[in-house]
């Protein structure tokens, strides 16, 4: 069931606003309303808001290698979260003060018992309050001693915004994972790579988990809500002759495990690891240069996560340390007039796909929105928390975190949209002219990529580095496609957008998990295919060690 309102009643209005309100909701909110009214009549200085939040996590992981399994996991636990801000939403604890490397820190992240005990519950929330209220408030009074802060600063907005309180109660499905089932799916998966002895190491998992948090704050909040994820990860380890290490992985993902692809579409990946490391093991090494690329969708949409993504995130146009690349282009147009950038944890799939990066409510109890970022090429917004920013004064639903850590503005499933899209083909066919017309001796085709780095800061290089598995160099006069190795492409945020000449009629979608400040978050990438006149690879780094001595050992016992 899905009941959603909102209300300014504040205190236990919002959980009896329910019927039958979750026990864990109705001990956090009567603990909440008991803590925040002691500490507004007795303490100095008295606090302004406070939010409890807890996240439940359940999780099972199998993993297996050469037929065999190799190690088996699971288990159950909660997370307490307190914010709590002491001064007003003017100046707070959670102000930045000029010349800070590192953001304020006040959740403890404490563990919570798993049963709905109220006096067990009730006396931890009690005790991690007393501790935080007490750093907050030694943190505003610092704050409010600090010269630096009397500074006029760039950017001199609020450190926090006003919202409706949300209340909503769903429904989240139990996780259903049967264990005996998947073991005999892995042993069957995994031994494939029996065959291959230049394959150095291997494994299949499959993982299972399921969130679901619990949310009340003194504005008269009161949530729960959540999700379950699945993923089967193939992977595969070999070392060149060069020392060089190489590796391939394919990821498979679903909302819950029953969703997950078929036996036939597993072993197809599993295949497609085995395949494209031994032409690894046989391809040459590239050397670096400068040259056009095509970006399948799945790179490409890591390269938008990297090198765009981040540098819209809300806290980082406030922070002065940082880079702030886009902080002063709202209005002007940072990509090509025909892409445009949505971010929208709203939508849970994409043409038949689950998507990694959705959610009901942000961390801070917000709704998820959809958010128009970049519109034909022109930015005009930035992905917003409750922490505002000059010219944006509310939260469009992304302050997110991983439990145990503070809020900050993250993305969500970032969607790349064009207006100048051509087929597969055609777009093969513009890269080899653009090959020609530059004079190179090839072009490249970059199919899948791990992920990748970006450094925002201002202190460090406005740069990014996204890191291939597969790449191909593509030649004009016709010959076959041939697979290199060695490869990272590097590069700045300005000028690789502005090498952007056309892009697929395909999209593709990369699910996974990016960190930053905030921890660890559930996100997703979906693009078509890029056609860039100019990218950037460097060589990765070489492993000093040789491939082993000995031959692999004879699966049939010794010879």
């Amino acid at each position: 069931m899905h009941f959603c309102f909102r209300t300014a009643a504040v205190g236990l209005l919002a959980v009896t606003a329910f019927a039958q309100a979750p026990p864990l909701l109705t001990i956090l909110n009567e603990e909440l309303n008991r803590n925040f009214r002691v500490l507004k009549e007795k303490s100095d200085p008295p606090p302004y808001f406070l939010s409890y939040a807890v996240t439940e996590h359940e999780t099972y992981a199998i993993s297996g290698t050469l037929g065999i399994l190799s190690a088996k996991s699971g288990g159950a636990s909660r997370t307490l979260d307190i914010s709590l801000r002491v001064g007003s939403p003017k100046l707070d604890n959670y102000h930045r003060v000029p010349g800070e490397r590192q953001r304020p820190q006040f959740t403890t992240g404490a563990r919570v018992v798993l049963d709905d005990m109220p006096e067990a519950i009730k006396r931890r929330l009690w005790l991690e309050t007393d501790s935080v209220y007490r750093s907050a408030a030694q943190r505003i009074t610092e704050i409010k001693t600090n010269a630096q802060v009397k500074v006029k600063a760039e950017d001199n907005s609020d450190d926090f915004s006003p919202v409706d309180p949300a209340h909503a109660i769903e429904s989240v499905p139990k996780l259903k994972f049967e264990e005996k089932m998947w073991a005999e799916k892995i042993r069957k998966w995994s031994s494939e790579f029996k065959r291959h002895p230049e394959i150095l190491t291997s494994s299949v998992i499959v993982l299972a988990q399921r969130e679901v948090k619990t949310f009340v704050s003194s504005e008269g909040a009161a949530l729960q809500h959540g999700r379950t994820f699945a993923r089967i990860l193939v992977s595969a380890r070999a070392k060149a002759a060069d020392g060089m290490d190489l590796t391939t992985s394919q990821t498979l993902e679903a909302e819950e495990p029953g969703k997950l692809p078929k036996d036939d579409v597993v072993m197809a990946s599993v295949m497609k690891v085995i395949n494209d490391l031994k032409g690894l093991l046989k391809a040459p090494e590239v050397d670096p240069l400068i040259g056009p690329a095509i970006l399948s969708g799945s790179a490409a949409g890591v390269f938008f996560h990297e090198i765009f993504g981040h540098r819209i995130e809300g806290h980082r146009q406030k922070d002065e340390s940082e880079g702030q690349t886009f902080t002063k282009s709202v209005g002007k147009s940072v990509l090509p007039d025909f892409l445009s950038v949505i971010f929208d944890p709203t939508r849970h799939t994409l043409n038949g796909n689950d998507l990694n990066g959705w959610f009901s409510f942000d961390d801070e109890g917000v709704p998820a929105q959809r958010v128009a970022v970049v519109e034909s090429g022109v930015l005009k917004t930035f992905l917003l928390s409750r922490s505002p920013i000059e010219g944006f004064p509310k939260s469009n639903g992304h302050g997110r975190r991983q439990a145990g850590l503070e809020v900050v503005s993250r993305q969500s499933n970032l969607i790349v949209e064009s207006s100048k899209a051509v087929s597969d083909k055609r777009l093969r066919e513009m890269l080899i002219e653009e090959v020609k017309r530059q004079n190179k001796p090839y072009g490249f085709f970059f199919e899948h990529v791990t992920g990748g780095f970006t450094t925002t800061e201002r202190r460090g290089t406005q740069a990014f580095t996204v890191m291939p598995l597969v790449v191909y160099r593509i030649y004009p006069d016709g010959r076959p496609d041939e697979l290199v190795r060695g490869v990272d492409i590097v590069g700045t945020p300005l000028a690789s957008f502005a090498k952007i000449l056309a892009t697929s009629d395909r999209t593709e979608i990369f699910n996974g998990y990016c960190g930053a400040e905030s921890g660890s978050v559930p996100v997703s990438a979906v693009s078509p295919a890029l056609l860039v006149s100019e990218i950037e690879i460097q060589k990765k780094d070489k492993g000093r060690d040789k491939p082993p001595l000995l031959d692999a050992p004879n699966p049939g016992g010794a010879q």
